[in-house]
C-alpha cells in the first residue's frame, strides 16, 4: 500500500502516476496530462499532488528526452555554484521545454540548506537570494499547471508565479520552523491569480463588496505570514468576527478573472 505524507484522494490515476513517478524518479507532463485529463480533481487536490511529488524528489519534466538522453551536452560543473537561470524565456516551445530542463538540473533544498540559506538572505547575500529561488522554480510551475485554460499561457503563468516565489524568498523566516514549499506555495498562488485577474478581467464585484474583499485579503496574508501556510476559512472568519461561509463566498469572488488590486466598483 502506498504511503504519502500528504492525503491524496483515492483515485486510481494518482496513486499510478506516484508509483510510477517514485519508481523512476520523474513524471513527464504529457503522462501526467493524459492520466488526469479525465479526473474531476479539486485545485487544492492537484496542487497536493505535485507537492507531493516535489517533496519526493520526483522530477517533473517535458519530455523524456530528460532522462533519457543523459549525455546530451551538460552544463559545466568545475565548481558547486548553482547555475544561474533566465526567467524571461521566449514563448515559444522549445524554450519552455529548455527551461523546464534547466531548472529540472537544480537540485532541490534540504532543510538545513533552507535555513542556511535564509540566513544569508537576512544577511543580503543575493547569491543565497538566487540559490534558494532557483531551487524552488520546479514548485512554480506546478502550480501554474493547475491554472492553464484561464487566459494566460503556460510561460506567463511561470513567469507570474515566479514572481510570487522571489517575495516568498524574501518575506520567509526561517525560525517560524515551516517548510519553505509550503509557505511559497500561498505567494506563487496569490501572483498568479493576480496576474489572471489583471489581464483576464471580464467580470465586477458590487461596490459594496469590495471593502470586505480587501479585508479579507489582507487579513489572509496576515495569518499566512503567522501560520507559514494558507489559513482556513474559519481562521479568516475569526480574525474578522464574521461566518465562515462569508469568507468561503468572499473567496469563491476573489478566484474569479476580477482584479483586487483596482476599485472594481468603479469605471
Amino acid at each position: 500500500m502506498l504511503s504519502v505524507d500528504i492525503v491524496l484522494p483515492e483515485v486510481e490515476e494518482l496513486q499510478r502516476l506516484i508509483e510510477q513517478g517514485l519508481e523512476r524518479g520523474f513524471l513527464t507532463y504529457d503522462e501526467i496530462v493524459a492520466e488526469l485529463e479525465e479526473v474531476e480533481l479539486t485545485k487544492d487536490q492537484v496542487e497536493d499532488f505535485y507537492t507531493y511529488l516535489i517533496d519526493h524528489s520526483v522530477e517533473l519534466v517535458e519530455g523524456v528526452e530528460h532522462k533519457t538522453l543523459p549525455q546530451e551536452e551538460p552544463p559545466p560543473e568545475d565548481d558547486k555554484t548553482t547555475p544561474k537561470l533566465d526567467l524571461s524565456v521566449e514563448p515559444s516551445l522549445d524554450s519552455l521545454r529548455l527551461y523546464l530542463r534547466e531548472i529540472g538540473k537544480v537540485p532541490l533544498l534540504t532543510a538545513d540548506q533552507e535555513v542556511s540559506l535564509a540566513k544569508r538572505i537576512e544577511r543580503g547575500d543575493m547569491n543565497a537570494k538566487q540559490h534558494m529561488t532557483e531551487a524552488n522554480l520546479r514548485l512554480v510551475v506546478s502550480i501554474a499547471k493547475g491554472y492553464l485554460g484561464r487566459g494566460l499561457s503556460f510561460l506567463d503563468l511561470i513567469q507570474e508565479g515566479s514572481l510570487g516565489l522571489i517575495r516568498a524568498v524574501e518575506k520567509f523566516d526561517y525560525r517560524k520552523g515551516f517548510k519553505f514549499s509550503t509557505y511559497a506555495t500561498w505567494w506563487i498562488r496569490q501572483a498568479v491569480t493576480r496576474a489572471i485577474a489583471d489581464k483576464a478581467r471580464t467580470i465586477r464585484i458590487p461596490v459594496h463588496m469590495v471593502e470586505k474583499l480587501n479585508k479579507v485579503v489582507h487579513i489572509e496574508r496576515q495569518l499566512v505570514q503567522r501560520l507559514g501556510r494558507e489559513p482556513e476559512p474559519e481562521e479568516i472568519a475569526e480574525e474578522l468576527e464574521i461566518h465562515p461561509d462569508e469568507v468561503r463566498e468572499i473567496l469563491r469572488m476573489s478566484q474569479l478573472p476580477i482584479s483586487l488590486e483596482k476599485p472594481v466598483g468603479e469605471d
